[in-house]
């Protein structure tokens, strides 16, 4: 079953499930939130309760923990599904006034793994392996931009500005608008990618003109090219972000930069690719010397 399915499913056979749905979803979009996020959380909360045929309004913290340890051990899940599905209940407990339950919620800890980087090496030979010219500018933009999927699949023609060198990235995962600089090698590759394929409104689009590629489609893009230049690291269309962060501060851009040109909210979020970057220490100094370096004026 897909997600919509689950919640249809359990909407259909749980008593107040359809309310709670409503409920959650209008005040998750009324507070800015992406109807993807609201789904994604419905769909692990419609799984606990069909697990239980019971409304989770209706479960004990030990039943909700019963749960956790039996998809940890029979269902290998990924962490954003736990996270989905505990935030999804915290939120469901403060909106239904279950503080008790809300409280002993157990946490979902990340674990810290360091991003999957490609060498500049490496992404010169992703970007000349697909003979399509279209995957090319693709893996392209999104290396030359930092973008995320999600950014470059809503890109729009107009959000490209080829003379001032800039994508205009619109309401991203932070909701905040962003400008990020290209290169001029890009800019030549857009000329020419927009003067064979002709795109319309959406930058790169689907099977239809005037509408956008899925997520889908352009992943598959770089597990075929990844397989043809026999890279094995475990990477994916967003290691392509990782290693556009990795090489500008290797490149010499200070963080606080590279923290805007990634769109983050928290530096500590671009903190982590200095775990990655090789980057050689500065040398320490004091600040007298740079305060006198002309030594227009001797202090002592």
């Amino acid at each position: 079953m897909n997600r919509l399915t689950y919640k249809m499913f359990a909407c259909i056979t749980i008593p107040g499930f359809t309310n709670i749905c409503k409920v959650f979803t209008r005040k998750f979009l009324a507070a800015g939130k992406s109807n993807s996020c609201v789904q994604n959380y419905l769909l692990q909360i419609s799984k606990l309760a069909l697990y239980y045929n019971r409304s989770p309004l209706e479960l004990t913290i030990d039943e909700i923990e019963d749960y956790i340890v039996f998809i940890r051990q029979n269902e290998s899940p990924s962490l954003s599904r736990l996270k989905h599905l505990v935030c999804g209940l915290r939120h469901i407990f403060e909106i239904f006034n279950k503080t008790g339950l809300k409280l002993k919620l157990p946490s979902v800890r990340a674990p810290f793994l360091l991003p999957v980087v490609f060498s500049k090496e490496e992404i010169k030979l992703l970007l000349k392996t697909p003979k399509n010219l279209k995957h090319r500018i693709i893996l392209g933009t999104i290396y030359d931009s930092g973008l995320r999927i999600s950014e470059a699949i809503k890109l729009r023609i107009a959000d490209v500005d080829l003379n001032r060198k800039m994508i205009h990235v619109r309401q991203s995962k932070c909701k905040k608008d962003r400008y990020v600089p290209i290169s001029d090698m890009l800019v030549r590759g857009l000329k020419l990618y927009l003067e064979t394929y002709i795109p319309q409104s959406y930058l790169f689009n689907g099977q239809q003109k005037g509408s956008p590629m899925t997520q889908g489609s352009i992943q598959r893009i770089m597990r075929n090219t990844l397989k043809k230049c026999k890279i094995e690291k475990k990477a994916s269309i967003h290691s392509l972000r990782h290693s556009y962060a990795t090489h500008l501060l290797e490149d010499g851009l200070d963080i606080v930069s590279v923290k805007n040109q990634l769109g983050h909210a928290d530096v500590k979020t671009t903190m982590t690719y200095i775990h990655v970057a090789r980057i050689s220490p500065k040398k320490g100094f004091s600040p007298l010397k740079t305060l006198y370096q002309n030594y227009d004026y001797e202090y002592l």
